[in-house]
């Protein structure tokens, strides 16, 4: 079992980081809000919510090209993105 020291305020940064990946590209953002079946109306009001941002980043791990794109525009590592979601999805 591989270990996770990532921490709750950590995770939600990462999550904000994808987000903002995927929302700076118009066709990538489109995918995302169809396939999440988010509105942007709901993506604003539950932006920080613990859910959203667990699926924000599942999204990215559905589709590997996405995941390690954000991985390299954030800084942030692939596995770092994937323990983020584990965090995020422990704190529903």
């Amino acid at each position: 079992m591989v270990r996770n020291d990532t921490n709750p305020d950590d995770a939600v940064a990462r999550a904000l980081d994808a987000l903002t990946f995927i929302l700076n590209d118009p066709l990538r953002a489109g995918r995302f809000l169809d396939t999440t079946g988010l509105t942007a109306d709901n993506l604003r009001k539950y932006l920080t919510d613990p859910s959203t941002l667990a699926a924000t980043l599942t999204f990215l791990e559905a589709h590997e090209p996405d995941l390690i794109a954000c991985a390299e525009s954030t800084g942030h590592s692939p596995g770092s993105l994937v323990a983020a979601r584990q965090v995020l999805e422990q704190t529903r």
